[in-house]
């Protein structure tokens, strides 16, 4: 890139990525920049862990920041109900209703990629027999996540076409599937421009769920609905030796895991931090794909 590019190239990239984030915008869904979403939840993390630490050393901010008449309600939101600032605090935590992921993609092809790996398995196709496919979700997952060409990886894992593609072809549970290569893999790329994503008439924005029709060269029809797939409670470990895998190995995942088991018995947790975990994995994993 030379210089006279950097002058333009370069300020309106940082443009972009400030204005991600001040808010976790998704502008990056309509093409380009998609890395930016990855540090979206990090980011608010930090926020969080920054503000704590500035209140605990005096610092202060004004205390009416949600309510007040310059607050986040009266900026950001159309409608809202102040006593739901207050409903269950003290006895509702949101933490606790966590989930972990199943696949290495956006939450919302999760039922599409169930319903696919489901007929794949009872009925014993792969993903070469695949003419065409039909997912019916709501009309948010079409307005968000109906990508047929992804200029990265990222929008590949925010792409339900793609994702489907991919489960059809790869194992879709393993983040190893979701690289470079796949997103340069020709029956991959034409298997999601065959992928159509149409919204269920009369559902609501909200929802999960997907159906899913597949058509095959031979003639055959099939089809399926399945719910929003999210990790089991028997599935962790090998979802912690896939996404661990790359950086420490079978032996070092193995240790690793069974050690974490049982960390509400350690007294000090230097060793997390020292540990091969936190350093970035090399070679074949480290496409700093993130979407674990």
């Amino acid at each position: 890139m030379g210089a006279a590019d950097c002058r333009y190239t370069i300020p309106s990239t940082a443009l972009g990525i400030a204005g991600s984030l001040a808010g976790g915008l998704l502008e990056f869904a309509r093409g380009d920049g998609g890395m930016i979403k990855r540090p979206h939840l990090g980011r608010a993390s930090e926020a969080g862990v920054f503000a704590a630490s500035l209140a605990t050393d005096g610092f202060e901010g004004p205390r009416t920041v949600l309510e007040g008449e310059f607050g986040f309600l009266e900026v950001f939101c159309t409608k809202w109900d102040v006593a739901e600032l207050t409903r269950g605090l003290g006895e509702e935590f949101v933490v606790s209703s966590t989930v972990l992921k199943s696949y290495p993609c956006h939450a919302t092809a999760y039922a599409a990629v169930k319903a696919v790996r489901d007929l794949q398995a009872e009925h014993g196709f792969n993903g070469a027999d695949v003419e065409a496919i039909t997912i019916i979700g709501t009309e948010r997952m079409v307005e968000r996540h109906n990508i047929l060409e992804p200029a990265d990886l990222m929008l590949a894992q925010y792409s339900i076409p793609f994702c489907v593609a991919v489960a059809l072809h790869r194992e879709a549970r393993d983040p190893e599937s979701y690289d470079e290569t796949a997103l340069r893999d020709a029956q991959i790329r034409s298997l999601c421009r065959r992928a159509r994503l149409m919204p269920e008439p009369g559902r609501e924005r909200a929802g999960m769920a997907s159906s899913v029709m597949i058509a095959l060269a031979d003639g055959r029809r099939f089809e399926t609905r399945a719910e929003n797939e999210m990790l089991k409670p028997g599935e962790l470990k090998d979802k912690f030796r896939r996404v661990t895998r790359p950086a420490l190995g079978a032996a070092g995942t193995a240790v690793l895991f069974e050690r974490l088991q049982r960390l509400e018995d350690e007294t000090d947790l230097s060793w997390l931090r020292n540990s091969a975990v936190a350093r970035p994995p090399t070679g074949k994993g480290s496409t700093g794909r993130g979407k674990h």
